[in-house]
């Protein structure tokens, strides 16, 4: 199975192919805001370890990497104390919902229905638990328009965008779903070079939690749903 690029005019602007046999969406800051719910849960992650609370700006970074990544990093945790810690937040997130304080941004659930009814299959690949996936997709009604919903493992061994994308080509192949013609929908650079490992095309939103800068390497940036439509559905 081969995911063709897009392909470039002679001088090097990108030809949009809007006749897509799959399309991925990122989850966290693409088709949910859920910054105030996960910001949330950190603060009372740090203050049930007795450890000083980063400010609200500084816990906006952790939206979208991999939650083991940023407590190694950011927070200079080794990684049996990450896990320790991530732990504590799952057991906030599962005590709260993990779809407290997230809202579906305006116009995306309507556009994921819209694709689904065009007969595009479309996939979530996000570096959120799986089973936290499936929770908010449910909360939001929003689940039965994905063939494959695809996060991160339970263990954290599978939770790189490059890893999680490569997991659902997998789950799609055995569906017998068309990937030559593959994009994906994401708002931070972890979704562009995630995607690029793989080859294919990435579409920044820039509702999300990403700067200008992360999008450098995307086919196209937009600032809109009817944008987006666009693009996916021509």
């Amino acid at each position: 199975m081969s995911i063709s690029s897009p392909e470039r005019t002679s001088t090097g602007s990108i030809i949009v192919n809007r006749t897509w046999s799959c399309i991925l969406f990122d989850l966290d800051g693409t088709i949910t805001d859920s910054a105030p719910g996960i910001v949330a849960r950190l603060a009372k992650m740090f203050a049930a370890l007795d450890l000083p609370v980063p400010s609200e700006e500084e816990l906006l970074h952790w939206v979208g990497p991999p939650m083991l990544e940023s407590l190694e990093l950011r927070a200079g945790m080794t990684p049996a104390e990450a896990f320790g810690a991530l732990t504590v937040y799952r057991g906030i997130s599962d005590a709260d919902g993990p779809w407290t304080g997230s809202a579906v941004y305006p116009g995306i659930a309507g556009l994921i229905k819209k694709i689904a009814a065009s007969g595009i299959p479309l996939a979530i690949t996000s570096s959120k638990p799986e089973s936290q996936i499936h929770a908010v997709l449910d909360h939001f009604g929003l689940t039965e328009f994905f063939t494959v919903i695809c996060g991160a493992s339970e263990d954290e061994t599978r939770s790189a965008k490059a890893d999680v994308v490569a997991e659902a080509i997998v789950r799609l192949t055995e569906k017998g779903i068309d990937l030559t013609h593959t994009v994906l929908v994401g708002d931070r650079h972890h979704d562009v070079e995630g995607a690029a490992v793989h080859g294919i095309p990435t579409i920044m939103v820039e509702w999300g939690y990403g700067s200008p800068a992360e999008a450098t390497h995307a086919m196209a940036v937009v600032h809109s749903t009817d944008q987006l439509s666009k693009l996916l559905l021509g």
